[in-house]
This record gives structure tokens, sequence and C-alpha cells, in this order.
């Protein structure tokens, strides 16, 4: 197959180990345990420490907070791995991807050294809350609200779709500091709310921190996915992610990190593209009719042909998207260019290879039923593909 051996320009051989290592990782904690996570709507909270045992938390991370001491490559390896392995109840991106770097990138030194090993380690999971009931991609737009008292922050509002929301022991959350209309007086506060092992255990949350629905999503049903509640919640001042409030530096940080977060979800998306197609191919060199394979019928060899070909063209475009990250070049333009490229091709391939199963890619127990469902939702989170198109026609 034309995906066979492919290597990206950036992957060298300590990617290839990470790769080892993840692989066998998912293989052991995640793969096996997919329904059971499905039905709970979370991955157990041990999966956490032992990534963390394991040196996957955290992995782009500089080794004297706790992590790999790697870059975005090094996510990019979990991200993929995660993919190919129809993966879509860990909610590592958000924890290691996107969470650890807004402190990685905005945090004082003193923030750093108390967040970060404990991200890294998985004595805590992290939580980003933006998204508000009647707030999605417009950010500006926000309610939470923080009122500053005496060396306090007063936070009173809600969020919802928080991917971590069950097992989260930190939340960075967005809130509006200041009356300033628009961008301007929006935070990043950092808040440690209390872990949560098993759903409806109170645990020692914060006082006035409250953990809301677990959401029923139609797809990614093992993803933690949660409301959360802020009434009274008292933060302290210091932790205003950067030491202190003002302005729009909150919005700043936001814009500034979102490439990050919408390459991982492009990774991602390259990797469940690929996955279907080897799903694919396997099913068709397997299943008869008519006393043949059905990969010697000409309109199947046809579909997974087209299909491979397209996985193949996400690949290299988020290849290229990942290697100017890494340099240090990757534009808001291009990065929302792969978001809402990749997930689109992931949602066509998944839908014409889902054809080549017949009766059986309707079924659950088929992994390509399943991402046929959750591939949906990689048009919308991390800012709808609407909003990338908007997004490049800025730039043009």
């Amino acid at each position: 197959m034309i995906l066979d051996n492919y290597r990206g320009t950036w992957e060298d051989e300590d990617t290839s180990e990470l790769r080892k290592l993840t692989r066998e990782f998912i293989a052991n904690e995640i793969t096996p345990h997919q329904e059971r996570y499905a039905e709970q709507h979370r991955v157990d909270r041990d999966v956490w420490r032992k990534a963390g045992q394991a040196g996957l938390l955290c992995i782009s991370v500089p080794e004297e907070y706790g992590g790999g001491g790697g870059d975005f490559r090094h996510e990019a390896i979990v991200l993929h791995e995660q993919g190919l392995a129809f993966d879509d109840a860990w909610g590592y991106s958000v924890h290691s991807s996107i969470c650890a770097h807004y402190i990685l990138e905005y945090g004082t030194e003193e923030q750093k050294k108390a967040w970060l090993p404990k991200l890294a380690s998985g004595e805590y999971v992290a939580a980003i809350a933006m998204t508000e009931p009647g707030t999605g991609s417009d950010l500006q737009s926000i309610r939470t609200k923080a009122v500053r008292d005496g060396d306090e922050w007063v936070i009173n509002g809600s969020k919802t779709f928080i991917t971590n929301g069950t097992h989260c022991d930190l939340v960075i959350i967005v809130a509006r500091t200041s009356d300033e209309p628009g961008a301007k007086g929006i935070s990043l506060i950092v808040a440690e709310v209390g872990g949560e092992d098993v759903v409806g255990d109170s645990g020692t949350w914060a006082t006035g921190f409250e953990r809301g629905r677990v959401l029923d999503k139609m797809g990614m049903r093992g993803q933690d996915t949660r409301e959360l509640f802020f009434t009274d919640m008292r933060v302290p001042v210091g932790n205003v992610l950067g030491g202190e409030a003002g302005e729009d530096k909150g919005f700043y940080q936001l814009m500034n990190q979102l490439p990050q977060e919408r390459l991982a979800i492009a990774v991602g998306g390259a990797g469940v593209a690929e996955a279907a197609v080897r799903a694919g191919i396997s099913y068709a060199k397997d299943r008869e009719a008519f006393g043949v394979p059905i990969v010697k019928f000409q309109n199947t060899k046809f579909v997974l042909a087209e299909a491979s070909t397209e996985a193949l063209a996400v690949r290299t475009f988020v290849d290229h998207a990942i290697a100017e990250h890494t340099a240090g070049k990757l534009s808001t333009e291009k990065a929302s260019a792969a978001k809402y490229w990749a997930t689109d091709m992931q949602n066509t391939i998944v839908d014409k290879v889902l054809q080549v199963f017949g009766g059986y890619g309707f079924m659950n127990e088929y992994p390509i039923a399943r991402t046929l469902v959750r591939s949906d939702e990689q048009k919308i989170y991390g800012g709808t593909n609407e909003i990338m198109k908007e997004l490049i026609g800025r730039g043009l």
C-alpha cells in the first residue's frame, strides 16, 4: 500500500522509539477497554498515572519541569498513534498538547514549578474551560466573571463541553476580569479544584466549584466531557496565568495557543484516515463474495485506491504543518487550513471506506462504525471548520 513505509521528513530514530512505546501503551491500556470506557464516559483515572510513569505526558515540556524535553514532533507521534488505534476516549491532547503549554508559555516560574511536574506525572489531570452554553468560537463574548476581593478572585459562571471535566484536578478558566468589552479584560485563571476518581464521588473539590452533567454525546462516548459550574468560587489572585490580569492578555494567550490545538486535531484526523484505509483493505482481503475476496472487484479496488491516496495527501500536508510549527513558522491561516482539511477528509475517507464493509460497517462492534459517528465532531471542536475558513479568508 502507498502508505506503507511512509515517514515524515521530521521523524527520526528518537520519534520512532517513541512511536513504539506509544503503540504499546495504547494497545495495553486503551484499546482493550474501549467498550467499558464508552459505557462509563471516561477512561480509568489510572490511565493518566500510568501514562505519566511511561513518560508520555507533557512530552514536549522541558525536563526541568518534569516533562520529556521534546517538542511538538513528539506530541504529534502520540496523537497520530491515537488516531491509528481509533482511540476517541483518552483526552491526551487537551492535557498535554494544550493545557501544559499554556502554563509553559505564559506561566510565571513559580506557576510552572508548581503545576507542570504534577501534570507530567499524571498526579494532576488538566482541563481548559473556554466554551460556555451561549459562546463557542466567539471567545470575546464569554460571560464567566472573576471579581477581585482582596487576595482572591471570586468566579461566577458556567462552562460546557469540557474535555477531562470529570478527572480534572486543575482547570484553566477563561474569565472576564474587568468590564471592558470584547477581548479586553479577558484573563486565564488556573484553579486547583481537587480530583474526582469516580463519578459521584465528591472528593475534595474547591469551594464553589461543581461538576455538572456528564454529557451524552453522539460519538466519542468514551471521552470525559462535562459541564462545569463556578458559584462564588475563590481562587488566589496569584493564579492568573502570568501572574497578573490586564487588558487583553488572556485573549492574546488564547489566540497564540489555538494554532497548536488545531494542528493537534489535524494530526489525529490524519491518523484516523489512515487507520480507516488500513481497516478497509484488511477487511476487503478477508471478505468473500461470489467465491472471491471483494478486494478483487474493480469498484472495491478503486474505492480503496482513492481513499489511500487521499489519506497520503492528508498525511503529507499535516507533516508539512508539523515541520513548520516545530520551526516556529506555522501561521494561524495554515494551522486553520490543516485542521479543516484534515478533518473534512477524515470524514470523506471514513464514509467511503465504511461502504466496503457493507452491513458490518453499520455495526458498533466494528471500529469503522464508531469512527464514522465520532468523525463529525472533529469538524466542530477546536473551532468549527466554517470558522477555520473564515480565518483563512482573513489572510487572503
